[in-house]
């Protein structure tokens, strides 16, 4: 049916023997289990002391044994290729066949072959023409297959056969092992390959077309990681069980007669009509629909499509403009389960891909790793959250968080961080707008070159964005608006600017401010779509439907990459001189003179130039940069990038005093380096220890000596 790509076959497939239903090779979830190795010897036949040892983990399927395999190389076994081996607990002999699928290493090197309950074995079964012994009942218990232990759940009955076995001198010796279990992921109950009459679809033909896609990166997947898992999954594909035995779902439109013959039709009408044109001469009594319902992912694979009634009407307008789409954002683990099958469903039936790009993001769980969840009791409120931090700060603390494919492990410190972040906005704001405007105040110079560097550093952080936004890295693009408003905007923008107590702003440098400020909401208003919303509204005049979300994204203009680089250069001298003077503890309403030396002249020119932002953030009672003749006495240097920082000290701090304080401060930090060092010394003390202490014992050898080292020149400073 559909291109003969669907079938009905009796096939294995994965049975939840609590959920009485097929489930698909996505929904078993293997785990590493405890479990047995049993050996166990089967009697040749006609012989009284020739035996064959298997391995197996499961006894329980032993009556449904139809042969035992060997690796046709294995010389143990050569001799034994095509002789009979009778089974225990039943009067049935089956024949010992070879096939290369066997693992001469792993147990014996003998199988046994049970093709109704596990794959593998179904395949040797097809293979070798074996017959096929179903011993369980639906609901994992056995049939009249197994004996005297007919109706046991199969798990019990594993232990009363092994212990059968025991006492028939079958057993050999059992070993103790981990196994990788697979699971129900509806029930958590243990999968049994089952053999059962099913829907089936085709699916090798399906797959090349969209493995081939994500191949050559016609359809892109982030992160990029997932692109192998991808491949591993779509080569190694098996044809798709579609029905399952459950009672809501689509259900499977096919319908039967009387004889068990089929036909698939949208009604009841539409079956008989083809039974009667099918079968002319024949008496249609009874038509009764297939009870089964479809696969949940067999409708969803088609959603591109469908949701734009594309199959109806494959050319309407709304498909036209929206398929196929750019991005689809879901999670890691539906990777198979949607969206290659919503490939494959594009490829085939709209000859084009479905989306351009899969971002595939990570999944929130508790501190301990553990996925939210109602039995477990760690799954937060999301509404009191929101009330607590607000809903843009739960959702930037989420964001910040979760690079692609990465799973978040959920602290409300997160959620706190975003509502910190919201508060800097709104106090961003607040600020601003407490500002008077004169029109006749001209900008100061300080205001000046803080626009013309704001300018620039916005536009080249744009560029950044767009790139980040482009290959779909959201977490990154998130934290680079965060510094740009936070680092760039607050700490620097804004306190260049912010005019002398009770004075007025400029109004050419309050607009240029304005106008940064909404830039950086329509940044923001991805991540922070509320609060943007709501100060967008309220810093300047707005019409009805002039929202932030009704305008556009900002462009990237030229900009100037040498006043970005200058202001690098000032941040970082800044940072010098406060360390400086947290270092030698100059006190905080001192004034210092600042003293740039450098014998670059183009260089000592542009320093000159920012003279006003030097004053405007530091505490200075004097400036001057350039080729300096000399190194000024007594003072506190530092590097920042090709220019030396000179403070000199006189008369902002005690100098006798601190050089005592520094000069004690070494020889503390000398008697305990000495004792370090002894300690590292000692072989017995080094072979003795745990390897934990003896790192921590070098970790600390490594601090002091560094901090000896600096205290060493700041002495030299002082001295000089």
């Amino acid at each position: 049916y559909n291109k003969g790509f669907i079938y009905r076959g009796n096939r294995i497939v994965n049975w939840d023997p609590k959920a009485l239903t097929a489930v698909s090779d996505e929904e078993v979830i293997y785990k590493e289990t405890p479990s047995q190795l049993y050996y166990v010897r089967y009697r040749l036949h006609g012989s009284t002391d020739e035996w064959i040892t298997i391995a197996t983990t499961r006894p329980e399927t032993i009556p449904a044994d139809t042969a035992v395999c060997v690796n046709p190389e294995d010389p143990r076994y050569k001799a034994l290729v095509g002789r009979m081996v009778e089974i225990p607990f039943t009067q049935r002999i089956v024949p010992v066949i070879a096939d290369a699928y066997v693992d001469a290493a792993y147990g014996t090197g003998a199988l046994k072959v049970t093709p109704a309950h596990d794959t593998n074995d179904y395949d040797l079964g097809v293979r070798h023409h074996l017959e096929l012994i179903d011993m369980f009942h639906p609901d994992g218990t056995l049939n009249a297959h197994g004996s005297q232990w007919e109706g046991l759940d199969r798990l019990v009955a594993r232990k009363q056969m092994a212990a059968a076995l025991d006492e028939m001198g079958h057993l050999v010796k059992t070993e103790e092992l981990k196994s990788n279990v697979g699971y129900s992921e509806r029930t958590n109950e243990i999968i049994e390959p089952r053999l059962s009459l099913q829907w089936f679809c085709k699916m090798d033909h399906l797959a090349k077309p969209a493995l081939d896609a994500v191949l050559n990166d016609e359809i892109q997947i982030y992160p990029e990681k997932f692109k192998n898992t991808y491949r591993h999954w779509m080569e190694n594909i098996r044809d798709w069980c579609i029905s399952r035995q459950l009672w809501w779902g689509h259900r499977i439109p096919a319908w039967y007669d009387q004889d068990g013959d089929v036909v698939v039709a949208k009604t009841e009408e539409e079956a008989r009509e083809r039974f009667k044109t099918l079968k002319p001469n024949h008496t249609l009594s009874q038509v009764k629909q297939d009870e089964d319902v479809l696969d949940t992912w067999f409708s969803s694979w088609l959603w591109p499509i469908s949701v734009f009634d594309g199959f109806k009407d494959p050319k309407n307008a709304d498909i036209s403009y929206y398929y196929p789409t750019k991005v689809l954002v879901t999670a890691p683990e539906i990777l198979f389960f949607w969206v290659a099958r919503m490939i494959m469903a594009g490829f085939e039936w709209k000859n084009e891909k479905p989306f351009d790009a899969v971002y595939l993001h990570g999944i929130v769980r508790d501190k301990q790793g553990r996925k939210m969840s109602k039995s477990l009791g760690n799954s937060p409120d999301p509404l009191q959250l929101i009330d607590t931090f607000g809903a843009d700060g739960v959702r930037m603390g989420m964001l910040l968080s979760a690079p692609a494919g990465n799973d978040i492990l959920f602290d409300e410190s997160l959620c706190e961080q975003g509502r910190n972040f919201a508060n800097k906005i709104w106090n961003a704001y607040r600020l601003i707008k407490s500002w008077t405007v004169d029109a006749q105040t001209a900008p100061s110079a300080q205001a000046a070159q803080a626009a013309s560097w704001f300018e620039a550093h916005f536009n080249q952080q744009l560029s950044l964005l767009d790139e980040q936004f482009e290959s779909l890295r959201l977490s990154d693009a998130l934290m680079s608006v965060y510094k740009l408003f936070w680092d760039d905007f607050c700490s620097w923008y804004l306190e260049l600017i912010k005019p002398a107590y009770g004075q007025p702003m400029s109004a050419e440098t309050y607009e240029h401010t304005l106008r940064y400020f909404e830039a950086l909401l329509r940044l923001l208003h991805p991540f922070m779509p509320f609060i943007t919303e709501e100060l967008w509204l309220h810093l300047s005049p707005r019409k009805e439907k002039d929202t932030i979300l009704s305008t556009s994204w900002p462009q990237v203009h030229t900009y100037d990459e040498q006043r970005i680089t200058q202001f690098e250069q000032l941040r970082e001298i800044v940072a010098t001189v406060r360390g400086i003077r947290a270092e030698m503890q100059v006190p905080a309403n001192a004034d210092v003179q600042l003293l740039l030396h450098t014998d670059d002249a183009q260089t000592a020119t542009h320093l000159k130039v920012m003279e006003p932002l030097f004053r405007k953030v530091l505490k200075l009672s004097g400036f001057e940069a350039g080729n300096l003749a000399q190194k000024p006495a007594k003072a506190a240097s530092g590097i920042a990038g090709r220019v030396t920082v000179y403070i000199p000290l006189a008369g902002l701090i005690d100098v006798d005093k601190e050089l005592e304080r520094v000069s004690k401060e070494i020889e503390r930090l000398s008697g305990f380096l000495q004792g370090i060092n002894a300690k590292l010394s000692n072989e017995k003390f080094v072979s003795g220890a745990p390897e934990s202490v003896i790192v921590n014992e070098r970790q600390k050898q490594a601090d002091t000596d560094a901090k000896l080292e600096r205290l060493n020149e700041i002495r030299t400073q002082l001295k000089e």
